[in-house]
């Protein structure tokens, strides 16, 4: 979904809806003010807290909640942005055992569901079918005529059309597909990487009583107001902006739409079976296609689980929000739940709009930047990171920070794999194509059987011609397109965490060419590897350094001073 909050140029309504509200519902007039028992308190707007503020305790007492009465949801009170622990800690807990029954991806079970359910089947296999066989025709056609590689981009961009008419499931399937270079060729990627998965709202009525449904009391014992239709909708659900009526946080609330696990239960069910198809009968495709299916079906469910995402949100705070220039929003426990989740609101402009963010006094790439070397710190410094960092998971705040959005889906580099990527840049700097044909054993994309001689020729074919100058001047997009090609033509079967870091690097590298057609990721990038190579104590690393100032005996000074001037800002390109 794009995040919980969107650009601050969307309105923000205060009075009643047209329609009314739902028949249990009637927040009052959005006021700065809170009455409980007979005692006026003003509560000052929570700021951002970073991850290690100490938390101020405000005594609540234990009858003092917020609907006059029931327990299942107790008041926070927040003071400039932290909240005490132990408070934090139970209302975690509340929400978690909120979601105790929360779904979770099981093959087995939708085999259960769905075996007994034909008509049902049928019906949805009857529309998938007519959507994805007449492009199957359209392919074989054109394999016939000889003209599949010339109508290539015509068949990626119907592709995408058929996803997006199929809805959230195959969008959701044409996204993940979209970062995968070893499954599609790059026409195929860059179409696929244009799906939006925003489809219309659903009713308010039906959000409201979802949202006092699963926290289990009235709208108006929640929210002093609420606006009267969402901020933003997307396959998943959909975010309004509202006011708690016990401390005045202005926060974003995001709503699961209705009926979605049964929809996708259903397509995951014959899309599995799908799979089972294409592995036994098509022989171009090299990869586990069923195991690909089950990893994405698993990472969608837990963006069904809202605490998941709060939780994912708290940890990605807690490794990164240490930087003053990165931006968490917070989670309001008491107001969550695995279909409800309750966020800080964050006012910020869309990182692809330019004009807005330049007209805030802010810079694009300055932005970029930080994006960058967070990107790097996720990918390779704590291998926990954002798994879909697309533009409208991205906002420049008004303060010029850099706010990250929408938690769902997470992914993480295992420890080995971190390091391996670190050795496989210096091995491309060195033109070491036979070492960077073995890093793909160390990063799982081979298995050990199969043999990289044939590989390597095409990396020196593809690099040689690529690295015509310096790697820093190397456009990533290019480097991923032609790896990608690499990766489609040989056994690879890339992990999910490595094809998700192309795709987070090369989204905002997308970003900064919009304000500067010159910016190169991978020079905004080596000043991150210096600093590593330079100071990490993993002798991984050291191994990696060594390599790098060494070749064939001789002392590479050139790189040493490339590195010494990158650890300080002095240098505009690496080279070799």
């Amino acid at each position: 979904m794009g995040g919980v909050a969107v650009a601050v140029l969307q309105p923000f309504t205060l009075c009643r809806p047209r329609g009314g509200w739902t028949p249990t519902t009637r927040p009052k007039s959005c006021a700065g003010k809170s009455r409980r028992n007979g005692i006026r308190v003003r509560v000052k707007p929570a700021r951002a807290a970073l991850v290690e503020a100490r938390p101020t305790a405000i005594r609540v007492r234990d009858d003092d909640v917020v609907d006059g009465g029931d327990r299942s949801v107790k008041v926070q009170i927040y003071r400039g942005g932290a909240v005490d622990r132990a408070d934090d800690i139970q209302a975690e807990a509340r929400a978690l055992a909120r979601a105790a029954n929360a779904s979770v991806y099981s093959p087995e079970l939708l085999v259960v569901k769905y075996g007994s359910s034909p008509v049902k089947v049928i019906r949805r296999t009857l529309k998938i079918l007519t959507g994805l066989g007449t492009f199957g025709l359209n392919l074989l056609i054109d394999q016939r005529k000889g003209v599949i590689d010339q109508n290539k981009r015509r068949r990626a961009v119907e592709l995408r059309q058929i996803f997006t008419r199929l809805g959230p499931t195959f969008v959701k399937l044409g996204q993940g597909l979209s970062t995968r270079p070893d499954v599609c060729p790059s026409e195929y990627l860059e179409e696929l990487s244009e799906l939006q998965d925003a489809l219309p709202t659903f009713p308010n009525a039906e959000a409201f009583a979802c949202i006092e449904k699963e926290l289990g009391v009235p709208l108006d014992s929640i929210y002093s107001c609420i606006s009267p239709s969402p901020i933003a909708a997307a396959s998943l659900g959909q975010v309004y902006k509202a006011k708690l009526k016990s401390s005045g946080q202005v926060v974003a609330v995001k709503v699961q739409r209705p009926g979605i696990e049964e929809a996708i239960g259903l397509d995951f069910y014959l899309i599995r079976n799908l799979g089972f198809f294409i592995n036994k009968y098509v022989d171009v495709v090299t990869t586990d296609v069923v195991a690909l299916i089950d990893e994405f079906a698993r990472r969608v469910y837990q963006e069904l689980n809202y605490v998941q995402e709060g939780q994912n949100a708290r940890r990605f705070k807690k490794l990164y929000a240490d930087k003053k220039d990165v931006l968490v929003p917070d989670i309001f426990w008491d107001y969550t739940s695995s279909k409800v989740l309750t966020m800080e609101w964050v006012n910020g402009v869309k990182l692809n709009e330019q004009a807005a963010i330049e007209g805030q006094g802010l810079k694009v790439l300055d932005l970029v930047n930080t994006g960058i070397q967070c990107s790097l710190r996720q990918l390779l410094e704590y291998g926990y990171f954002h798994a879909d960092p697309h533009p409208g998971n991205l906002l420049a705040t008004p303060e010029g920070k850099l706010a990250f959005l929408d938690f769902g889906m997470m992914s993480e580099t295992p420890e080995e794999a971190r390091y391996a990527i670190i050795s496989h840049v210096v091995h491309m700097v060195n033109r070491d194509y036979e070492a960077m044909a073995n890093d793909y054993y160390a990063l799982d994309f081979l298995s050990p059987d199969v043999d990289v001689s044939p590989i390597v020729p095409a990396l020196r074919d593809f690099f040689d011609d690529a690295l015509n100058s310096t790697v820093s001047e190397l456009n990533f997009k290019t480097l991923v397109d032609g790896l990608g090609a690499v990766l489609y033509q040989y056994p690879f079967n890339v992990p999910a965490y490595y094809a998700l870091i192309l795709r987070s690097l090369t989204v905002l590298e997308g970003l900064a060419l919009y304000a500067d057609p010159n910016f190169k990721v991978l020079a905004a990038s080596y000043p991150y590897f210096a600093k590593r190579l330079l100071t990490d104590p993993n002798p991984y690393l050291r191994d990696a350094l060594i390599e790098l100032l060494f070749q064939d005996g001789k002392f590479r000074h050139e790189h040493c001073f490339s590195l010494y001037f990158y650890l300080n800002g002095g240098c505009s390109q690496l080279v070799y």
